[in-house]
């Protein structure tokens, strides 16, 4: 009773500076969520300085995701038996040392390591602020509360790709790392000083620990992300390293699955909702819709740059705008829902970031800076219809003991999604660059007329820029010959855009299986 009075006393005392409380467990959450999309515009800087592939940078970006992926499923347990204010300054503490080792990261393998462990201490930022957010604001503000956790949420596309560009421009990509040592710190003062435990956190029953599952959870997702960057590179399965990662990632994803099903008194994640058909299709869409923009986004600004010559500010403006309009979207969403079948918006939304993901398929070395911004917005406007009713359709058919572990697989399906966006994005531009720059250079020889044409007139014309006529020969080769690596690589782009948006494309049978809630009274908050 005494601990419960405390708790009351200081929930009521808090309740006169909730907006305190609010931004307390919102600044970690924000910089958790920007450091998402924070390193996509300086992904070509990171690449150059540490002498690394474009698939190998790409690991600076799905290491994060796949470590906070692991970690969500778990914060609810790791909350409740360390306490949660003691948990969340944990990660805080966690992800702001990371984040300076990260930006001290003198090889790849070294950012990789500290991002996982950056992804790690963020991975419990959201949920943990949600929980505190619910419990802090009165019921009536509930809405209110949540609608601020969607807004920080969708803050991140925004500010990330921006602040990414401005301070890689600036000062360096390591100060998007930097950056967050004293945001953390000052949030460690905040939740130190403003976060108290609720009663129920501190009288749990201990529960047995799924050793087992988080164990096999981790090797099995850890191996299969292994096998989906390096596979590129080390030429997929001829290569006896993919082939002995692919067999851990199977196994280990095959044994936790029986775990979990079987033997797992608290299993760390139930697999047994996903009988319930409607919360399987939307997980599904889900997954591939955070594919698709993970995907295109982690593309977008790599285009801009190695093809165009946009500085990373600029290819940051590309992908900002995209952001803005999921923002300006949601709300509009979330009043339509209440009068409209969710289904009917979701459809927009899929069919809208397929179109988006076409339209980047069109880029060409002449497109301008609207042509690039453009297919973006239309994916923000995209998945701005897609979240709210998505996460209405595939949550409200889950009963309400459920619904923990529901939602604990619904973000690790939209984590997961995301990262292997990624790595398959990267992947499949590098392998068909590498086709069409084999094709293209077939025709490069002295038996092709138009190769002798376009020789002898390089021949005849760099002696008037300012080039040896001795050398005018070579010159002029070397010149077609990077022409035709700029466009194989151009086409790789354009072939990897363009399978995402078949991809999202596909989805649209599965809304057949999803059922409008019986009693709809509004989208569940975003972020939920």
């Amino acid at each position: 009773m005494n601990g419960e009075r405390r708790f009351d006393n200081a929930v009521d005392a808090m309740r006169g500076s909730k907006w305190i409380v609010a931004v307390t467990v919102m600044l970690p959450t924000l910089i958790e969520i920007i450091d998402i999309s924070v390193a996509n515009v300086s992904l070509d800087h990171i690449r150059g300085s540490l002498s690394a592939g474009i698939d190998e940078a790409s690991w600076v970006l799905t290491s994060y995701l796949v470590s906070n992926a692991i970690i969500i499923p778990m914060t609810g347990w790791l909350a409740r038996t360390f306490g949660r204010k003691r948990y969340l300054i944990f990660s805080i503490l966690l992800f702001t040392a990371a984040s300076f080792l990260c930006g001290a990261s003198t090889s790849l393998g070294m950012l990789v390591f500290f991002r996982i462990l950056q992804g790690i201490g963020g991975g419990a930022l959201q949920p943990l602020s949600q929980a505190i957010l619910l419990e802090t604001f009165p019921p009536r503000e509930h809405g209110m509360a949540m609608a601020m956790f969607g807004i920080g949420i969708m803050f991140g596309p925004i500010a990330g790709p921006l602040m990414g560009g401005y301070i890689t421009d600036t000062l360096s990509w390591r100060w998007i790392f930097y950056v967050n040592i004293p945001i953390g710190i000052f949030a460690v003062m905040m939740v130190t000083m403003f976060i108290v435990d609720p009663p129920y956190m501190k009288r749990t029953e201990k529960v047995r620990v799924d050793t087992w599952g988080i164990a096999l959870l981790t090797m099995g997702i850890g191996a299969l992300q292994i096998v989906l960057d390096k596979g590129q590179r080390e030429d997929w399965f001829h290569s006896d390293f993919i082939l002995i990662f692919s067999a851990i990632s199977f196994l280990s994803i095959a044994a936790f699955v029986i775990v979990e099903l079987f033997f797992a008194e608290h299993p760390i994640v139930d697999l047994r909702a996903f009988r319930n058909i409607p919360f399987t299709s939307g997980n599904v869409v889900m997954f591939v819709a955070f594919f698709n923009l993970l995907g295109s986004i982690v593309l977008l600004p790599l285009y801009a740059q190695i093809l165009l010559g946009y500085t990373a500010t600029l290819a940051g403006l590309v992908l900002s705008p995209g952001g803005v309009a999921t923002l300006l979207t949601m709300p509009v969403v979330g009043k339509l829902i209440v009068k409209q079948n969710p289904k009917y918006l979701l459809a927009l939304g899929i069919l809208v970031c397929a179109f988006s993901t076409r339209q980047m398929a069109g880029f060409n070395l002449a497109s301008d800076f609207s042509s690039l911004m453009w297919p973006r917005i239309y994916l923000g406007i995209g998945m701005g219809l897609l979240f709210i009713p998505l996460t209405t359709l595939t949550l409200s058919s889950i009963p309400k003991p459920q619904m923990g572990n529901a939602t604990s697989i619904y973000n690790l399906l939209r984590n997961l999604g995301g990262s292997f966006g990624v790595a398959f994005s990267t992947t499949m531009f590098s392998r068909r660059a590498q086709l069409h720059q084999s094709h293209l250079t077939e025709h490069l020889t002295w038996f092709d007329r138009g190769f002798q044409d376009a020789v002898a007139w390089g021949r005849a014309m760099l002696p008037a820029r300012g080039i040896p006529e001795v050398s005018a020969e070579g010159t002029s080769m070397k010149m077609i010959y990077g022409q035709a690596v700029r466009q194989a690589t151009a086409m790789g782009f354009n072939d990897a855009f363009w399978i995402l948006s078949v991809l999202m494309a596909c989805v649209l049978p599965l809304l057949l299986l999803m059922r409008r809630p019986d009693h709809q009274n509004g989208p569940p908050p975003p972020g939920h």
